[in-house]
Formats: structure tokens, sequence, C-alpha cells
């Protein structure tokens, strides 16, 4: 999905207020972080994810693998934080209106 520059600063002022909801560290992208990450996407659409410096990739290496493997978008990878997003199809979920 491609954004428009105000749609990407949307997300990112978003994500700017909310913590790190996973955290990847020496173990690196696992089946478990994967699998954590595509439920909280599936609830909230965005997620902010913190890279520790222990872990042997760096988040701009990780992001764009990560978000094919999720069938996400990169909203912004800086220093050790990722933002991902991924539109929900599941009902009960506010969408991120643009």
């Amino acid at each position: 999905m491609n954004f428009t520059s105000k749609q990407r600063a949307s997300l990112r002022s978003i994500a700017h207020t909310t913590e790190p909801a996973c955290i990847i560290g020496k173990g690196g992208v696992t089946e478990a972080v994967k699998e954590s990450v595509d439920k909280y996407l599936d609830k909230n659409e965005l997620i902010k994810i913190s890279v520790l410096k222990t872990c042997e990739l760096k988040a701009k290496e990780i992001a764009p693998d990560l978000a094919v493997s999720l069938k996400a978008t990169v909203v912004e990878c800086i220093g050790g934080k990722i933002v991902l997003y991924r539109y929900s199809d599941k009902e009960n979920v506010k969408h991120i209106e643009f």
C-alpha cells in the first residue's frame, strides 16, 4: 500500500504517542514474534516495534522482510524503532481514518 505524505505523517503521529507493542532482542525475528505482531495488527492496524541493540540485525534490515511476511506496510523505520500498518478486516476494530 502506498501512502501520501499526509497519510504517512498521520500514521507517524499516532505511532509517536504509543509505546512499542513488541520488542525484538537477541533471538531476532522468530515465528513467535511474527505471530504476536500479526495478532496485534489484526486488532489495532498500527504497531510500533522496538529492536534492541543486542539483536544481530538492524531495524532497517528487519522491517522490509517483516512487512512482506505479514502483508503489512512499513510506515517508518528510525533508529531501533519500526512502525508497521496493515488494514484489518476484522469486525469491531476501530479503523484508522486518513
